[in-house]
């Protein structure tokens, strides 16, 4: 059996199992559309139709300072009082006349609404307990705010998708899309709401779309976006995270709150639902524009960095090689740095015995620090100016600058064909 029909047996069997046979969908592995008569191979990116990339303009992840505020938006008219197939809108009560996209790129993934619970009240524990179940070089989201860290396991994420959580008091969704490898957490405050965020089941993209729960609008989880309903067109509030493995983070956060198993729900935590999915040629479930060169591999790791309404790409083959990667805005300084030990929460049948991937995480050089440049020197990284040692947690933890802890910048992990669609 070939690995994609093996992931597609595997998938079918995992809906099968947790909701039923009543629910069990017809899988159908996307398929990366090749240049024809309306696209041009240029060698390195294809040439979209115009609306196709007006679509993808209209929708691209953008987290610039009017995120998480109601801004006047003219939505594309051919768009609006479209119908919709039963078999989308099945369960809601999401005012499907307003919309910024096509329902046709919309597909069911599987599971009904909220087939993939929420949690929506997190119980947490220390990073002591927590370590006689998760193991050092599992991938773990870093959220910080106001001094407090919270650590959201993805043995427990790739279940959940979605934590309604509250740190210090500061309300966010703690999101993860296993299918495009996107961990991102999002203000839940909204204009003059706090939302809360449920799993539609419904993909775009291969990409998570959520519903918030007071007016069941559709959101891109890629690029915090509603694309149909009463906040169409609006987009979330991005906020800094991290995915690094669980040594480095329970090693310099002891005191940090852990999301706990006990979440209302029986799963098998730590397994991992996705076996081989990474190494899979194609996406699960991807039905959109082909955007991939011939010499691309879909399912490579790219780390998006954002400042303002801009944003970067850095391949994580690149980062594997240098480690450090300093990249310049048109007013700001970012860091990349990258470090080995983080396993593929997609790989093997156990997170905890995927391969090494590694980890990165961005930072702002500013103020005091503007001037740091960083080198790898004898497999640390250090900076030239007063050559003391840093983690990829942005802390200096030995020499001169001791203690020293850079601002997080925006940054998510996508697979290449995800960066493709939402950029």
């Amino acid at each position: 059996m070939c690995r994609p029909a093996r992931l597609f047996f595997r998938a079918a069997v995992l809906v099968f199992l947790l909701f039923g046979a009543s629910v069990l969908p017809v899988f159908a592995f996307g398929r990366s559309e090749t240049a024809g008569d309306d696209r041009v191979d240029t060698g390195a990116d294809f040439v979209l139709p115009p609306e196709e990339m007006r679509q993808l303009v209209a929708m691209s992840a953008r987290f610039g300072g009017d995120a998480g505020l109601w801004t006047s938006i003219d939505l594309p008219p051919e768009f609006q009082d479209q119908s919709i197939p039963r078999r989308l809108a099945s369960g809601f009560a999401t005012d499907f006349s307003q919309a910024l996209i096509p329902y046709d790129d919309i597909i069911a993934g599987g599971p009904p609404k909220d087939g993939i619970p929420s949690i929506d009240t997190p119980v947490f524990t220390t990073v002591a307990e927590a370590g006689e179940w998760i193991s050092d070089e599992e991938p773990v989201i870093l959220f910080r705010h106001e001094g407090e860290a919270r650590i959201y396991p993805l043995q427990i994420l790739t279940w959940h998708e979605i934590v309604n959580d509250t740190v210090a008091g500061r309300p966010v969704a703690v999101t993860y899309c296993p299918l495009c490898n996107t961990g991102m957490v999002f203000d839940r405050r909204f204009a003059d709401e706090t939302l809360e965020f449920g799993v539609s089941g419904r993909l775009i993209y291969s990409n998570m779309i959520m519903y918030d729960r007071s007016h069941e609008s559709w959101w891109i989880q890629a690029t915090g976006q509603a694309i149909a309903g009463h906040f169409a067109g609006q987009r979330l509030r991005l906020l800094p995270s991290s995915i690094l493995s669980w040594r480095e983070v329970r090693q310099f956060y002891p005191n940090a709150e852990v999301l706990s198993r006990d979440t209302g729900h029986r799963r098998d935590y730590g397994r991992n639902p996705y076996t081989g999915y990474d190494s899979a040629d194609e996406p699960f479930l991807y039905q959109g524009p082909g955007l991939l060169a011939g010499n691309e591999h879909a399912m490579e790791r790219i780390l998006s960095v954002y400042h303002e309404d801009q944003v970067q790409a850095v391949p994580y083959d690149e980062l594997r090689e240098r480690r450090v990667v300093h990249l310049s805005f048109a007013d700001a300084r970012i860091v990349v740095f990258w470090s080995p030990g983080t396993a593929s929460a997609l790989d093997s049948t156990r997170i905890q015995d995927g391969r090494d991937v590694g980890s990165a995480a961005a930072y702002y050089l500013e103020g005091d620090h503007a001037e740091l440049e960083f080198v790898v020197q004898s497999g640390e990284i250090r900076d030239r100016q007063t050559s003391s040692v840093w983690t990829t947690t942005g802390r200096a933890v030995s020499g001169p600058g001791a203690g020293i802890q850079l601002r997080p910048a925006l940054a998510v992990e996508h697979f290449r064909f995800s960066w493709r669609a939402f950029h």
